[in-house]
């Protein structure tokens, strides 16, 4: 396989990544800069909370396709390479959490690179390289997501869960131990974009979303 090869895929699925699904619809659902609002990511849940949630769940497929997406690209340029099959939606979702197209300045008056955290590239990653992950991955996500009430978790749940699958797949049904992989390097990832979130967690802050919100409004 040749070197511009590895590098034209992990590029354009970067690029791929990078387009800012959730500050786009946003923009088309309430003429909001999602990135001026609570969290200010450009992910699933930020885009509840601005613009509702016909335009979060817009977001959250779009967002899930990408990193689909990027691992079918992979598999069309290279179709023996399994690591670059793994590597792909990874370069996805840095795409999606560091965006080329969201350069803001911040109060530091550095300039940073926005998006989200990852949670909805992550899953469409995990599709795209055994689509039946769906059925574990989502499930616990919605569990964390509207029952437990943390975005975050949900989030980390997809890295985790992923690695679970596969080394399983491995062990038992002879798949390719490289998938245990991506959800290492995607847990990685996300693992850093969620900082502030876990340390917001462990000191009892974490914002709450989902039915537990509810019920917290309605007390």
């Amino acid at each position: 396989m040749e070197v511009y090869t590895v590098i034209g895929v992990l590029l354009a699925a970067y690029l791929l990544g990078a387009v800012p699904f959730g500050y786009i619809i946003t923009k088309l659902f309430s003429g909001k800069d999602v990135t001026q609002y609570e969290s200010g990511r450009t992910g699933t849940t930020n885009t509840m909370r601005v613009a509702g949630w016909k335009a979060a769940i817009a977001t959250g497929i779009l967002d899930v396709l990408k990193g689909s997406a990027a691992v079918w690209l992979a598999h069309h340029f290279a179709p023996h390479s399994l690591w670059l099959q793994v590597l792909a939606p990874v370069s996805a979702i840095i795409g999606h959490n560091y965006s080329i197209f969201m350069i803001i300045r911040g109060e530091d008056g550095k300039f940073h690179l926005r998006g989200g955290a990852g949670g909805a590239p992550s899953v469409g990653g995990a599709i795209g390289l055994w689509w039946p992950s769906i059925f574990y991955i989502l499930p616990i996500g919605v569990v964390l997501w509207l029952g437990v009430g943390y975005a975050s978790l949900a989030t980390l749940s997809v890295g985790i869960v992923a690695i679970i699958i596969f080394a399983y797949r491995a062990l038992f049904e002879q798949a390719a131990w490289v998938y245990v992989a991506y959800g290492v390097l995607t847990e990685i990832v996300v693992l850093w974009a969620l900082r502030p979130n876990i340390k917001r967690l462990i000191n009892g802050t974490e914002r709450v979303v989902g039915l537990r919100a509810r019920l917290m409004n309605k007390a």
